[in-house]
């Protein structure tokens, strides 16, 4: 701390002397002709002769700085990469080489100059005029020392893609992905719309909420922890395909692949089953892929992974009977219970076959799956707003796809049966009311829209936040947002 303060006095010296010199250390604006990438391309075949014809004029912080008497070579990194430059004092002037000699390393500068190529066969640009655009006060962190635990590097991102360019990449990716599955799904006529932050009722899903007051209205409202019921009120509306990439809140957890705060792909198609849907997922997940890495096959934290389609498929009573060695459809409630407790699955006691079902599936099965797997068929206690399955109205037409080990997306045959649907949200009020904080109120407003009809429909939620992950090979949510959610400081 001590050596950070005395380097931040010595550069807030140097910024003094600039400003007396008559410069303004942070000019208003900077006109660069070219991008360090764009350089390396355009004048690939340079030679080491200076030509006027090959002028440029760049800007871009600085990396690195050598000075050396009468000259200097320094490398400036902007958006697209690195490139060196090499500043002489007869070519800027005595006085421009002298204010240059108070430039730091994180300082940003513009430069013009002519492209040659050095004795090393480095291509440079020879410098003949130089300008401060932004002076650094705080000296960047070294890369190998100063910026290697993690918790720095998410509180300051800032810095860690300033020292990190393969950090950048892995957003600029992020961007490609959404764009990439925004572009099919327009091809698909589907609408991108707008759906309410700040809702009177939360659902959509089991989560906590986090809650604040609107003044003027004088009531609570709560950040949305799922887009769904807004987006189901439009199919009811007449869109029959609408879709949102949404941020939605839930108070809960942090760990590797929870944030407080994430982005969700949600997506509803009129006159479609989970099956259909299934299709659609599978497709849309595969083309991405491809699009984004040029094959359908890529490794993941060394896990060779295939999103060539179809899809494995697979019910959740099959996957636990092949994962364990539990058979549900042939036990009691009670007797899965024992037989789950003594298994060291954590239950409160109260829980329903279905909810334990869904429990034993978390610990026995998930961390199994892989390879790009649907897993169908959910009990309906824990599927609150999925049509029965007809030939078993215990069951759901629900579906989650897992890849290595991770959930990455939910999909139902949506529930449009307004009293079957109100017979559910009675009991998650119930449960509410029992101090269950995952449960929601009943929406008697998503209700009433029902009760005017909702067409047959297929909805599909895809964790855009994972799915990134997986394209990126980052280990940790926290790796594929910018700014995750931390602890104080202090």
């Amino acid at each position: 701390m001590e050596e950070t303060n005395e380097l931040m006095r010595q550069r807030k010296e140097k910024l003094n002397e600039i400003r007396e010199a008559g410069i303004d250390p942070y000019p208003h604006q900077y006109a660069p002709t070219h991008t360090t990438s764009g350089i390396l391309q355009e004048f690939e075949d340079v030679n080491e002769t200076p030509d006027e014809t090959n002028r440029v004029t760049i800007a871009g912080r600085i990396m690195t700085k050598r000075d050396h008497g009468k000259s200097s070579f320094a490398h400036l990194q902007d958006s697209t990469g690195q490139i060196q430059i090499y500043v002489r004092r007869d070519d800027i002037g005595a006085d421009s080489y002298r204010i240059y000699r108070r430039f730091d390393v994180g300082d940003i500068i513009g430069a013009s100059g002519v492209v040659f190529r050095t004795r090393t066969g480095e291509l440079t640009i020879l410098i003949d005029a130089v300008e401060l655009l932004s002076k650094s006060i705080r000296p960047l962190p070294e890369k190998w020392h100063g910026l290697q635990d993690k918790q720095t590097r998410y509180r300051q991102r800032y810095a860690d893609l300033i020292m990190n360019p393969e950090v950048k990449e892995v957003f600029v990716k992020r961007t490609k992905i959404v764009q990439t599955i925004r572009d099919m799904l327009n091809e698909q006529n589907f609408i991108e719309v707008e759906t309410p932050v700040l809702q009177p009722i939360y659902g959509g899903a089991s989560a906590r909420p986090f809650t604040t007051y609107h003044n003027t209205l004088d009531q609570p409202l709560y950040l949305r922890i799922a887009n769904e019921l807004y987006l189901k009120r439009l199919i009811v509306g007449g869109f029959d395909r609408v879709y949102e990439f949404s941020r939605d809140f839930r108070n809960e957890g942090m760990d590797r692949d929870h944030n407080p705060e994430f982005t969700m792909l949600e997506l509803y198609l009129a006159y479609a089953d989970y099956l259909e849907v299934m299709e659609l997922t599978e497709n849309l997940i595969a083309q991405t892929v491809e699009k984004i890495h040029g094959t359908t096959k890529i490794t993941y934290q060394d896990q060779k992974i295939d999103f060539t389609p179809p899809w494995q498929r697979i019910t959740m009573i099959e996957a636990i009977q092949e994962y364990s060695d539990l058979d549900p459809d042939s036990l009691s409630a009670h007797e899965l219970y024992t037989k789950a407790s003594n298994a060291g699955v954590e239950l409160a006691g109260d829980e329903s076959k279905g909810e334990i079902i869904a429990e034993l599936f978390d610990i026995y099965v998930e961390s199994k799956l892989i390879q790009p797997t649907f897993i169908y068929d959910y009990p309906i206690e824990v599927s609150p707003f999925a049509k029965k399955k007809p030939e078993n109205p215990e069951l759901v037409e629900r579906f989650e796809f897992f890849i290595s080990g991770m959930e990455v997306g939910n999909a139902f045959s949506e529930l449009n049966d307004p009293i079957d649907q109100r017979q559910r949200f009675m009991e998650q009020a119930s449960n509410l009311a029992k101090g269950d904080e995952e449960a929601f109120m009943v929406d008697e407003d998503y209700l009433r829209a029902l009760e005017y009809g909702m067409p047959p429909t297929g909805g599909l939620g895809i964790g855009i936040d994972r799915l990134t992950m997986l394209l990126t090979d980052q280990y940790s949510i926290r790796d594929v947002i910018l700014f995750p959610q931390m602890r104080p400081e202090n």
